[in-house]
């Protein structure tokens, strides 16, 4: 389906975006905060992936191969938004002290 494809991408391209911006970062719980991030698009990326194969193929190998994949996603889209929530005052907090020096 072409919605799923528009999304892989921009999920993928979210990603890349994210680690960029980590690579640039030089604080680190805003380091931490921005890796959240681009742990939540990565498992957006293989979420979307896996239900993009339950859709393309009907045998039984996609459709294992497409719950794995959608499982390993929302495990680690879950486990993004957890540390998101962890790290963003940490990040607010780094960010005021650096702004007062």
């Amino acid at each position: 389906m072409p919605i799923f494809v528009i999304l892989i991408i921009l999920s993928f391209s979210f990603y890349i975006f994210y680690k960029v911006k980590f690579f640039r970062s030089k604080q680190p719980a805003e380091r931490q905060w921005i890796s959240a991030k681009s742990r939540t698009a990565l498992g957006a990326f293989v979420a979307f992936f896996g239900l993009n194969q339950l859709f393309l193929y009907d045998t039984t190998a996609s459709l294992i191969v497409g719950i794995i994949f959608i499982l390993v996603g929302g495990l680690s889209i879950w486990g993004g938004i957890k540390a998101y929530k962890f790290y963003m005052p940490h990040a607010i907090k780094e960010a005021e002290e650096a702004r007062r020096t």
